[in-house]
C-alpha cells in the first residue's frame, strides 16, 4: 500500500516482484545475530558515518538489525531503529527505541515530521518493493538539510530481493537505481554515489575470497525544501 506523499514511480509491478512471495514477517521471524557483510565493508561504513554525522544528530536507522555500525565515540542525539525482527532490534545497544514494521506492507512511518537529522539504510534497500514511497517518507521525517545514507554490497537474500535489483546485476546499475528512488521523491538534491571495489590479487582472492565491494548513495533534502 502506497502512502499519499507525492513521488514518481520508478518501478513497474513486475520489477517489484520477489522470487519468494512468502510474507516478509515470516521470513525474518527468526533473529539472525550475524554479520551480513565483511569486516572491510563494516569498517568503511563506520568511517562514512563518522565523516557525515555530526555530534548531537538525531538518527533513524531504517531496516536496522542488532548492530548499526555507528562510530562508538560519536555522541549522537536520539537513535531510533526500525526493522522486522524485534529480538534483533532489542539486542542493538545503540538504539534508544525502535519500531517494528514491514515496509512492504505499510510505508507510512509512525514518526513525526522533521524529527531526524539523518536516516541510514544499510545493506537492506534491495528488499524494498515500494522504495519510492519509503524514501518519500524518509524525506518527510528528515529536518531541513537532513541527509539520507543508503549503503549496500553484492550480498543479499536473493529470493527476497526485488526483480529490478537482481536484474541490474552490477554495482553501478544498482547505484543508479537507488539514486532514481531518491530523485523520484522530488525532495532531495542530486544524490552523491560512492563506489569502492578494493583490488585484490588473484592469489589472495583464491585463498581468502574477494572482499565485499562498498556502494553508497548519499543525499540531502533539497535546498528549496530546506528554505
Amino acid at each position: 500500500m502506497m502512502t499519499d506523499a507525492s513521488f514518481s514511480s520508478v518501478l513497474s509491478d513486475t520489477q517489484r516482484q520477489k522470487q519468494n512471495a512468502r510474507p516478509d514477517r515470516d521470513f525474518y521471524r527468526q533473529p539472525r545475530l550475524v554479520q551480513h557483510v565483511d569486516e572491510r565493508f563494516r569498517t568503511r561504513l563506520t568511517e562514512l558515518y563518522r565523516e557525515r554525522l555530526r555530534p548531537g544528530d538525531d538518527v533513524l536507522d531504517l531496516m536496522s538489525s542488532w548492530v548499526s555500525h555507528l562510530p562508538e565515540e560519536r555522541r549522537l542525539g536520539r537513535v531510533v531503529g526500525h526493522g522486522l525482527n524485534e529480538d534483533e532490534l532489542a539486542a542493538n545497544d545503540r538504539l534508544d527505541r525502535y519500531v517494528v514494521q514491514d515496509l512492504n506492507k505499510t510505508q507510512r512511518l509512525p514518526l513525526e515530521p522533521d524529527a531526524f537529522d539523518a536516516v541510514l539504510c544499510a545493506v537492506s534497500v534491495q528488499y524494498l518493493q515500494y522504495p519510492e514511497s519509503v524514501f518519500a517518507e524518509v524525506a518527510r521525517v528528515l529536518r531541513p538539510g537532513g541527509q539520507v545514507i543508503v549503503s549496500f554490497s553484492n550480498r543479499m537474500f536473493a529470493e527476497k530481493a526485488i526483480r529490478a535489483w537482481r536484474e541490474k546485476g552490477t554495482g553501478r546499475g544498482r547505484l543508479r537505481l537507488v539514486a532514481q528512488y531518491l530523485e523520484a521523491t522530488g525532495a532531495f538534491a542530486s544524490p552523491e554515489t560512492i563506489h569502492e571495489n578494493p583490488h585484490v590479487p588473484p592469489t589472495q582472492r583464491f585463498l581468502g575470497g574477494a572482499p565485499d565491494p562498498f556502494y553508497a548513495v548519499c543525499a540531502r533534502v533539497a535546498a528549496d525544501d530546506a528554505a
